[in-house]
């Protein structure tokens, strides 16, 4: 059925993979909403405020509207004001899951599912690893099929992936010098080829570095559409080896989810969550120093499977 679901962010590319991997995870139709709000909505969501649907700007509010989905998925603060709304705009219609931390209490969810970083608990908060995502075997060999032309790159094929700035965890000159020098001496020493690919938040003076020194070796660099179609599933199922910057919980959460050896540039400190996060894939074997030498992880990190099948129990679907 086309109301099965309603997945509800603000347009940002990670909320909205989140939430749509989860939507898929569950078996549900799923309808995308994205939902920005208008103020002084958002200067406090997810608190209430009186006007409810007024919230949403008049050219999305009738978005808004019957037939009720059987369960509203958020990710996102934007996104957790709706997710509380809708029970009571649906008269009961309407279950509600919330991806991240809300930042108060749990309880106005069904259920919310926040990475275990951000240390909330409640008999009704689901804490996975890292991010929500939709990688297992057959998404890896979906990327392989579409990029096929990838498989055709020397081997081992190091996939790197560039984030962008973030506070207390932003990579300096030094630093991406450094990446670089890590990056040639590993492909001098074993051969093969460097999948470099930017995301939305990567500097463009990040880029230009990496690609005027490294554009020589055999490979591929992805800045935007104007490289062609994004290769980052192409890039995930053909690498041997990927080394992600340590800004992004996102990327690293489905850098890991690969079965292949991951690593990051050191930093001298990171944001205490960030810190956490970092150490708990280090204690499970998934990421490693720059220059490791390190093997394939025991077990990639899938939970957004678990994940589905505890909110089926909790929730009866």
């Amino acid at each position: 059925m086309p109301n099965d679901c309603w997945v509800i962010t603000d347009g940002a590319a990670g909320n909205e993979r989140q939430a749509l991997a989860l939507a898929q995870a569950l078996g549900l139709s799923a309808r995308n909403l994205v939902l920005p709000l208008r103020a002084p909505w958002s200067w406090l969501a997810p608190r209430r405020l009186p006007g409810g649907r007024l919230a949403v700007a008049a050219a999305h509010r009738h978005l808004l509207m019957p037939p009720w989905p059987t369960l509203a998925i958020g990710c996102g603060r934007a996104a957790a004001l709706l997710t509380r709304l809708l029970p009571d705009i649906s008269s009961g219609a309407t279950r509600s899951v919330q991806i991240l931390d809300p930042r108060i209490d749990p309880r106005h969810w069904d259920v919310v599912i926040a990475p275990e970083h951000d240390d909330l608990t409640g008999p009704n908060v689901l804490t996975p690893l890292g991010s929500l995502h939709p990688i297992d075997d057959a998404w890896l060999a979906a990327g392989r099929a579409a990029f096929a032309h990838l498989g055709e790159r020397p081997g081992p094929r190091l996939g790197v992936l560039l984030g962008g700035p973030r506070r207390g965890a932003t990579l300096d000159d030094a630093q991406i010098d450094r990446l670089i020098d890590s990056l040639r001496t590993r492909q001098a020493r074993d051969g093969g080829s460097v999948l470099l690919l930017a995301s939305r938040r990567t500097p463009d003076a990040w880029f230009g570095r990496m690609r005027a020194a490294l554009g020589a070796l055999p490979g591929l660099f992805w800045r935007n559409a104007d490289d062609g179609p994004n290769p980052y599933p192409g890039v995930l199922g053909w690498a041997d080896r990927l080394i992600v910057t340590p800004d992004s919980v996102n990327m690293l959460s489905e850098a890991a989810a690969t079965g292949v050896p991951v690593h990051t540039p050191a930093l001298d400190t990171l944001p205490p969550k960030l810190a956490h996060f970092h150490a708990a894939l280090r204690r499970r074997g998934l990421l490693h120093d720059l220059d490791d030498d390190a093997d394939a992880p025991a077990a990639p990190l899938r939970e957004t499977a678990a994940i589905a099948a505890e909110l089926r129990r909790r929730l009866g679907f």
